[in-house]
């Protein structure tokens, strides 16, 4: 999968503002767009640690409106979605702030859409399907991990056909990210563990996808090197602002490589399950790594060659069967030490939930850039592989 250097390639970023005391140049952005009144989104959990408070007042400090959303799930629903259009034609909003998770800033890209095109969410449904620009949106993430502040994709849930929904448009990159280690001080280990998972996979996934290129290759290497040399210290360690900063780092970069070069099938198959079982996502993700790499590693060996030495993995003198059993093994080993050890069959998938699992990640648009073609059959023994 040796790609041409002049094939035509896009990449989009939102403006980003790295570094502690990013968060609050929150206000200054509101007025350079123009709003006096914010639909600010978040959920119960970023409430409860204060960090909703602290906008709220920046945003008042400087004479803005806010109106707050929290009403989000860990896996933010459909209907979620339309509540919050709902109070944002309310309050006569003119943007939105979200401050958290993937979770909310999912869920106010949803809001967003709706608003701005006066329809249903599942209209949007799918690829490229957004006619008009959306509000201004302004993010401020409190994990290091979905990226969701930078990328061009929003994932939602819809509980009455239990999968999640892909809305894919460059309309859904925010205009702003504030992106602020100190935000994510008060994560706790496991869903520190869980989202720089979710970013390392990011990384990985977009530098063997089908998509990737020149734009893309050097934010997922850095992404994979931070991320992997630093995560499970953070883990260890969650008060060190400079680790936090450090996975942060990382995080971003993996969100400028995978909302360009897309992912794969990895997140393909985490979508399906998280949309059937309601886990969280970077944990579906950690469970099916090692085997969607190993079931991938044939299909562009030299790229994954140089995955296994980003990650510190020499592999001089090795075969490629030798290099894909250190790489599998590596990244079930960091998986460990950060304390992710399940498998889908303790979360409560059993053998007969693999053919719907498998016919929902068949139709995730992640599984058309995956460097392996996978019909129904090879996604069904990957998941049967991770049981």
């Amino acid at each position: 999968m040796s790609h041409s250097i002049t094939a035509l390639r896009k990449f989009v970023a939102p403006e980003i503002i790295f570094g502690e005391g990013s968060r609050h140049a929150v206000a200054n952005y509101a007025q350079t767009f123009g709003a006096e009144r914010i639909l600010l989104v978040s959920d119960p959990g970023v409430v409860a640690a204060g960090w909703v408070a602290e906008v709220e007042a920046d945003l008042a400090a400087a004479g803005i409106h806010s109106r707050r959303f929290t009403a989000v799930s860990p896996n933010p629903r459909v209907e979620e979605v339309m509540a919050g259009a709902e109070v944002y034609r309310d309050h006569a909003c003119q943007a939105i702030v979200a401050i958290g998770g993937g979770s909310p800033m999912d869920c106010a890209k949803g809001i967003g859409i709706v608003v701005a095109h006066d329809g249903h969410i599942l209209d949007f449904e799918g690829v490229d399907t957004l006619r008009v620009p959306i509000p201004p949106l302004i993010f401020i993430p409190s994990t290091a991990g979905t990226s969701a502040d930078i990328s061009q994709f929003a994932i939602l849930s819809d509980q009455s056909r239990r999968l999640k929904l892909s809305i894919v448009s460059k309309s859904v990159v925010p205009d702003v990210s504030l992106i602020d280690p100190a935000v994510t001080l008060t994560m706790t280990p496991f869903l520190t563990a869980c989202t720089g998972i979710d970013a390392l996979v990011h990384a990985i996934e977009a530098f063997v996808s089908t998509g990737s290129g020149p734009l893309t290759d050097a934010h997922a290497l850095e992404a994979m090197r931070l991320i992997n040399g630093h995560l499970v210290a953070l883990v260890a360690n969650p008060g060190d602002i400079e680790l936090r900063a450090q996975v942060m780092l990382g995080s971003m970069q993996a969100g400028l490589a995978f909302s360009n070069a897309i992912l794969g099938a990895v997140h393909a198959m985490s979508h399906s399950l998280g949309g059937f079982l309601d886990l969280p996502h970077g944990l579906c993700n950690s469970m099916l790594l090692e085997h969607v790499v190993a079931y991938n590693f044939e299909a562009t060996p030299e790229r994954f060659m140089r995955v296994a030495e980003t990650l510190g993995i020499d592999c001089r003198g090795l075969t490629q069967r030798q290099v894909k059993q250190r790489l599998v093994a590596h990244l079930g080993e960091l998986k460990r030490a950060v304390g992710l050890s399940g498998r889908l069959g303790e979360m409560g998938v059993g053998s007969s939930d693999v053919p719907l699992l498998t016919r929902h990640a068949m139709q995730d648009p992640c599984i058309l850039t995956n460097p392996r073609r996978s019909s129904q059959r090879d996604v069904a023994v990957v998941y049967e592989e991770a049981l």
